[in-house]
């Protein structure tokens, strides 16, 4: 049962939650795992800083690897770290009253992930998870706090993000309810290809099931139909995006809206 399968990963996660009081980890119950650093941000917000804000933000950020699945906070924890990612996507998860979750918002390098502090506000009501793994920048919460005020394009840029962040999840909560799941899933694997570098990536059935809310069953059944309209391939966990024009054709307009209100909100910001 899907209401079951939902309830085995949010008591997961809780456990996940109770082992320490440090809110962050990545693979098990590590923390993200420093790499080195990349020699230019992709990450669309820090792409577009002027050079005197770069420079101030630089010596802050630490370049790390999040693992699948990695808890980057629990929901109602206080915010600890802000990400800019350069790969991969990190997703925001609300949670219901029986422990169920569901994805509301995917980030990656268009934005970051911290954003309530941008609003005033140092805990995050959403848990935080690295849903597929890639690098990223780190900063301190409360370094990033202190130096925002200093950093006018920062903020401006971070006021965008946010207006296309929650239309994004708007939009998101009306495909959950309106679309079927092949639709769905075709929707969010281009988001997904969207945020990563290549045609490739990491991501169970599972995954995409606990995202969207629907039986693993629902998932392998629309992933066979996209392949074998040539739109994908799928094998161990393994994602390729074969026919990129064929995934779009797959989704329904819920994919063209959101990347309307990106191309909209976020064109100021170098790419």
């Amino acid at each position: 049962m899907i209401a079951d399968r939902r309830r085995e990963w949010a008591r997961n996660l809780k456990r996940r939650e109770s082992v320490s009081d440090a809110p962050e980890y990545a693979g098990s119950l590590t923390g993200p795992t420093s790499v080195g650093a990349p020699p230019r941000p992709r990450n669309r917000l820090l792409r577009a800083l002027p050079p005197e804000e770069s420079a101030r933000l630089r010596p802050h950020l630490e370049p790390v690897a999040l693992a699948p699945l990695a808890l980057l906070a629990p929901a109602g924890a206080p915010i600890r770290h802000v990400y800019f990612p350069e790969t991969g996507v990190i997703s925001l998860l609300s949670r219901s009253d029986d422990g169920a979750l569901i994805e509301n918002g995917t980030v990656g390098h268009e934005g970051m992930v911290g954003f309530p502090l941008v609003l005033g506000v140092d805990w995050t009501a959403s848990a935080i998870m690295s849903e597929v793994p890639g690098v990223s920048w780190r900063m301190d919460a409360a370094v990033f706090r202190a130096l925002l005020p200093e950093l006018p394009a920062l903020e401006a840029s971070l006021r965008r993000y946010l207006a296309y962040l929650f239309a994004q999840i708007a939009q998101s909560l009306a495909c959950n309810g309106l679309h079927p799941v092949e639709q769905r899933c075709a929707r969010w694997l281009l988001m997904t290809h969207d945020r990563v570098e290549g045609d490739e990536f990491l991501l169970t059935h599972d995954v995409v099931a606990q995202m969207l809310a629907v039986r693993r069953a629902g998932v392998s059944v629309a992933f066979e139909g996209l392949r074998d309209r040539g739109v994908i391939d799928y094998r161990r966990g393994r994602v390729t995006v074969r026919d990129r024009a064929g995934l779009e054709a797959a989704a329904c307009e819920c994919y063209r809206i959101v990347c309307g209100h990106r191309d909209r909100l976020l064109a100021p910001l170098a790419d």
